[in-house]
């Protein structure tokens, strides 16, 4: 199993766990992080380990004011310290990076989903309006969970992509698999 599977699989199983339960998982994230490590050590001894620490420290030190401010979940921030130990800084740095610009789409068109146009006009007067004071009986400010697993998924697959590393070892077998699949469909 290489680094780059097991980093898919640990995001698709809390990406799965994110849109059902709305939450990950501890248990899977602290695996994520062990398997890192384990994998780390295999592949690249002492160096493979000092990326996972330092992929694990940048995830933490990017995304706990994140947390501080409720912008992410806990189990968001430790799902991307064991992406950041299985994936290295300059992965995850870009994974990040790009999975707050997914963030800003994808929280939009769930929270539209979840409540619809009118409850998503609603919910976001109440938000500018939350801090006047129109009586006693002024509404409280409502929220809607929107689980932000996919937009770090695609983030994270968006930096694979785009990685001038990752892009050499992949083209050549995602060709082939393409070209393999196109030809039995023929």
């Amino acid at each position: 199993m290489t680094v780059l599977t097991a980093t898919l699989l640990l995001l698709l199983s809390a990406l799965y766990f994110d849109l059902r339960y709305q939450r990950i998982p501890n248990k899977l994230c602290l695996t994520g992080l062990l398997a890192a490590l384990i994998l780390q050590a295999y592949y690249s001894q002492w160096y493979g380990i000092g990326q996972a620490l330092l992929g694990a420290g940048l995830a933490l030190t990017l995304l706990l004011p994140a947390f501080y401010f409720r912008y992410l979940g806990a189990g968001d921030v430790k799902l991307m310290v064991a992406v950041g130990a299985l994936s290295g800084p300059i992965l995850l740095f870009w994974s990040v990076v790009y999975g707050i610009i997914f963030g800003t789409f994808t929280s939009f068109f769930l929270a539209l989903y979840k409540v619809g146009w009118s409850g998503f006009i609603k919910m976001i007067r109440q938000g500018f309006i939350k801090n006047s004071d129109f009586g006693s009986n002024s509404e409280a400010s409502s929220s809607v969970y929107v689980p932000y697993a996919p937009a770090l998924t695609l983030g994270w697959l968006l930096a694979c992509y785009l990685s001038p590393e990752l892009a050499a070892e992949i083209s050549p077998n995602l060709s082939t698999e393409i070209s393999n699949f196109l030809t039995s469909i023929n």
